[in-house]
C-alpha cells in the first residue's frame, strides 16, 4: 500500500476534523459510551436528519442505560415506532439489559468485549471503543468503505467477504500511532468522527467534493479521476414486492383493533392492524353478518430497503357491537387515546393518526 497514505492520512484527517468537520450532532463532544452507543444503533441504515428527534427522545424517556433495562420491550418499540428495521430497538433493549446484569451498568471499553453484547457488530464495537475509550481499532461502516476504497484506490469486490476482510486490515494500517499529531487518547476519536465526517460531508457517493477535501493529494481515485467507480460491489439484493389487507375495525368510541406481530416477521413484536395475504382471508375472519360493512380504503405504497409493500386498508366500523364480541383473530380492542404510547409500525401509525 502507498506508505505516504499510511504516514499522512490520519494527521490530515485529524486536524481537518478539528476544524471543519460536524461538532453539532447531539450524540457529538462526549464519551459517555451509552450515548454513542444510541447512536450508532440508531444511524444503522438511518439517515442523521432522522435520528436525531429519535435520538432526543430515547435520552429523555431513558437517560441511562439502566432506565433502558428496566423499561418494557413495549416502551422501547414505542419510542422507536417509525425508525424502522425494528429488530435494531429489540437488541438494543436485550443489550442493555446485559449491560446492567453482565457488567455491572457499565459499557466493556475494548471492541473485542463489546462485540459480545446483543446487536453490537465489529464496526459498532470499534465506534463505541475508538471514540469513547480511544482504542486504536478501525471502524468500516459504508462511509469509511467509500472513503477507504477512493484513498488507496481499492478496487476488490467488496460483495466477497475477503476482499472485505483485506479492506478492514488496511483500515487498521491508516489509524493513528500514538503520538502522530497527538497521543492516542485526543487523536483516536478525532479520527473515528473525522473519517465518518469526511464521508458524510465531502466524500459522498455522487459527485463528491474533491476539491475541498484534506486528503486529495492522497487520493488514487482521484488521480485516476473516477471516484465515484468506488466501491465495487457487484452482488445487488433483488428488489421485491408484497400485497397486504389491514383490518382496520374500529368502535364508535375511536377503540380500535391491534394484534401483536409474531416473530419473526414483518413489524415482528409492533402492534398492528390485523395483517391478512388477501381480500378473502380478512373477509374470513369477519362474522358473516359483519362483511357487507368492510369498506376498502386507498391503497398505498410503503417503501423497506429491498421490499415494496402494497398496503389494502380495508375499514369496519363495529356499530352497536360489545368489544366482548372479539374478531376472529388473536388481539385486543385499544381505546383511542391509547394507541398512540404503542410501538405501531409507521404506516400503520400513519393511517390511524389521519382518521
Amino acid at each position: 500500500m502507498n506508505s505516504k497514505a499510511i504516514a499522512e492520512f490520519a494527521p490530515a484527517l485529524i486536524a481537518w476534523q478539528k476544524t471543519h468537520g460536524r461538532h453539532d450532532l447531539p450524540w457529538q463532544n462526549t464519551r459517555d459510551p451509552y450515548k454513542v452507543w444510541l447512536s450508532e444503533i440508531m444511524l444503522q441504515q438511518t439517515q442523521v436528519v432522522t435520528v436525531k428527534d429519535y435520538f432526543s427522545r430515547f435520552l429523555a424517556a431513558h437517560p441511562t442505560v439502566a432506565s433502558l433495562a428496566a423499561a418494557s420491550l413495549d416502551d422501547v418499540l414505542a419510542l422507536w415506532s417509525g425508525l424502522g428495521y425494528y429488530s435494531r430497538a429489540r437488541n438494543m433493549h436485550r443489550c442493555a439489559q446485559d449491560v446492567v446484569a453482565l457488567h455491572g451498568g457499565a459499557f466493556p471499553q475494548t471492541a473485542e468485549l463489546l462485540q459480545t453484547l446483543p446487536g453490537i457488530g465489529p464496526s459498532t464495537a470499534a465506534a463505541i471503543a475508538s471514540l469513547c475509550f480511544s482504542e486504536r481499532v478501525a471502524i468500516l461502516d459504508g462511509n469509511v468503505k467509500r472513503v477507504l476504497t477512493r484513498l488507496l484506490g481499492f478496487d476488490a469486490d467488496l460483495a466477497k467477504s475477503a476482499n472485505e476482510k483485506a479492506l478492514w486490515q488496511l483500515a487498521t494500517q491508516v489509524l493513528p500511532q500514538d503520538g502522530k499529531p497527538d497521543d492516542l487518547w485526543t487523536a483516536m476519536p478525532h479520527y473515528t468522527q473525522g473519517v465518518m465526517d469526511l464521508g458524510a460531508t465531502l466524500c459522498t457517493t455522487r459527485s463528491p467534493n474533491c476539491l475541498l477535501c484534506p486528503v486529495e493529494k492522497l487520493c488514487v481515485a482521484k488521480k485516476l479521476g473516477n471516484p465515484e467507480a468506488y466501491p465495487v460491489k457487484t452482488k445487488t439484493l433483488k428488489r421485491t414486492s408484497q400485497s397486504l389487507w389491514l383490518l382496520w375495525a374500529t368502535q364508535e368510541d375511536g377503540s380500535v383493533y391491534l394484534e401483536q406481530r409474531p416473530t419473526p416477521g414483518v413489524w415482528a413484536g409492533l402492534y398492528c392492524l390485523p395483517v391478512f395475504d388477501s381480500f378473502e382471508a380478512l373477509a374470513a375472519a369477519v362474522s358473516p353478518e359483519d362483511t357487507s360493512l368492510l369498506q376498502d380504503g386507498e391503497v398505498f405504497k410503503h417503501v423497506l430497503t429491498h421490499k415494496d409493500l402494497h398496503i389494502h386498508p380495508v375499514r369496519l366500523l363495529m356499530v352497536e357491537k360489545p368489544k366482548t364480541a372479539e374478531l376472529k383473530i388473536k388481539g385486543n380492542w385499544v381505546a383511542a387515546d391509547a394507541w398512540p404510547g404503542l410501538g405501531l409500525p409507521a404506516p400503520v401509525r400513519k393511517l390511524l393518526s389521519a382518521a
